[in-house]
This record gives C-alpha cells, structure tokens and sequence, in this order.
C-alpha cells in the first residue's frame, strides 16, 4: 500500500507539473473547438460536442501508447518531438495572425457562405455537421498530441507505472476538462435567450442581456488568448531546446532581474517576451517556407 500511494503520489504530482506546462496548447484547443462548434443548431450543440469529445478520447488512446513506447524505445525522440509540437504552434499561431489581417475578406464570405448553407433547405444539414465533426476530431489529435508531447517531457525519466498514470491521468482529464468546458460556452447563448425571455423578473433579464452582449466578447477573448499562448509555449520549448539560446534567455532574465526597483516585474516578463519573440520568429520563417511550397505547387 507504500508503495501504491507512493507512485499515486507521484503521478498527482508530475499530472499537476504537465498541466502546467500544457496550458497554453490547453486554452488554444479549447478556443478552437469553441469555433469548430459554432454554427450548429442549437439542439445539435450538445450531440456535436459528445460527439466531438468521444473522438478525442479515441485520439488520446492511439497518442498515449505511442509516447510510452517512443520514451521506451526511442528516449531521444521525445525531444525531437516536442521540437516539432513547438515548431507547429508558432506556425499556427503566426498563421492565425496574419490570416486575420490578410484574408479578412476570405474569412467573411466563408461565413456568408455557410449562413446561406443552413437556410437552404436543399442543403444537406447532417452531411455538414459530420464535416465539422471530422474537422474537429482532425484539429483535437494535432493539439492532443501537442499535450501529451509536452506532459511526456515531464515524465521522460520516471519510472514506467508513472509515466503510464500521468499520462493517462492527463489525457483523460484534459479531455473532460476541455470539452466540459465547450459545452458550457456553446450553451451561453442558449441561457443568456431564456432568461432574457423571463417576464417575471427584470434581473434575469438583465443577467440574460449580459450573458448575450459576453458570450461574442468571451469567445474572441479565448482566440486571442489561444494565439498568444501559441507563441509563449512554442516559443518557450524552442528556447529551451536550442542550448546556446537557452543560456542567452537566462543571461538576460538574470541582468533584468536585477535592476533597481522594477528588477522582480522585468525578471517576470523578460523571458516571457523573449519566449514570444522567438515563437513568432520561428512562425514566421516556417509560414514563409510553407507558402512558398504551397506557391511552386500551384495553390494560394
């Protein structure tokens, strides 16, 4: 029983480490799926994001096996994917940006596209909403496995019961953790429209008014707060991967921290700022590659 509560010990511990060092790829997934979701009818919501969750799961028990055997097997490759996990978010979220101020237009007609799609009769409704089910199960495997790369570097070292403990604890947590929180945001709307309906009382009224005028600002709020931790995370595990740069971000943590007055505030932000500068420099080279790809092959 020691040595049971010892090794639960350690993987409550090493979860709440990896949690930790994930939630920036946490709160990118979660705005994501809040807007894979979007635009379905509000009695398929719910049923969309089951749906949508049971993928993950699904998701997370291909991806979970395959980091044990890769930290079994092939130990040096945890390192090379994580490089690739970072690599991949400053992409996204370098892409996310410019994407905002370059193809705003592209973005609004696919929009109106789809609002004359649902009010079309002729269009089929299942059909598109088993797209958006596919979509999301697509996006939750490179962010899960985003996850578990990450939480694997926190376990890489410990004993093989550990590391299958935290893991799972982790990926079966961030599922409910995630999709329970989608559910909620999903159905604002829903809850904001009934007690804004009630007669009997204005302060639901007033309570459901508050939740409508929110819900839009709640849902751009975790957009851009999943983008910027793109940058901070992915950012961060390229810092810490390239040796050379890692000793030049604590040189300079270090010299900031210790100026008169301000040295606690600087020693805080400075390598969060280098974290993201590094991020959206990494994003940058690889979106610059990736359209020049896309260019010789003949696409946008």
């Amino acid at each position: 029983l020691d040595d049971v509560a010892s090794v639960l010990d350690d993987v409550a511990l090493m979860t709440k480490m990896a949690a930790q060092k994930s939630a920036g790829v946490l709160g990118d997934d979660l705005a994501l799926n809040a807007e894979q979701v979007t635009g379905v009818k509000p009695d398929r919501e719910l049923p969309v994001v089951w749906a949508v969750a049971k993928g993950s799961l699904i998701n997370k028990l291909i991806l979970v096996p395959a980091a044990l055997l890769i930290s079994a097997f092939l130990p040096w490759g945890v390192t090379v994917l994580l490089m690739i996990g970072g690599a991949y978010l400053c992409f996204e979220g370098c892409e996310k940006v410019l994407h905002k101020f370059l193809h705003a237009h592209d973005t609004q007609d696919a929009h109106q596209a789809h609002v004359r799609a649902v009010a079309d009769p002729s269009v089929d409704l299942v059909a598109m909403e088993q797209d958006k089910i596919r979509g999301a199960i697509r996006t939750d495997f490179v962010l899960s496995a985003e996850i578990i790369a990450i939480s694997l570097s926190v376990v890489a070292s410990a004993p093989l019961l550990t590391r299958i403990g935290t893991l799972s604890a982790i990926g079966v947590g961030m599922t409910i953790g995630v999709y329970g929180l989608v559910a909620g945001i999903v159905k604002l709307d829903d809850l904001g429209l009934r007690l804004k309906a009630r007669k009997d009382s204005r302060a639901a009224q007033a309570v459901g008014g508050a939740i409508l005028a929110s819900a839009p600002m709640l849902m751009r709020g975790l957009s851009i707060a999943g983008t910027a931790a793109m940058f901070l995370v992915g950012g961060g595990i390229m810092v810490h991967g390239i040796e050379w740069l890692h000793h030049k971000s604590e040189e300079w943590t270090h010299h900031a921290a210790e100026v008169a007055t301000v040295g606690p505030v600087l020693g805080f932000l400075v390598p969060m700022l280098i974290n993201a500068a590094v991020g959206f420099a990494v994003g940058i080279v690889i979106v610059g590659v990736v359209s020049l790809v896309g260019r010789l092959r003949g696409g946008k």
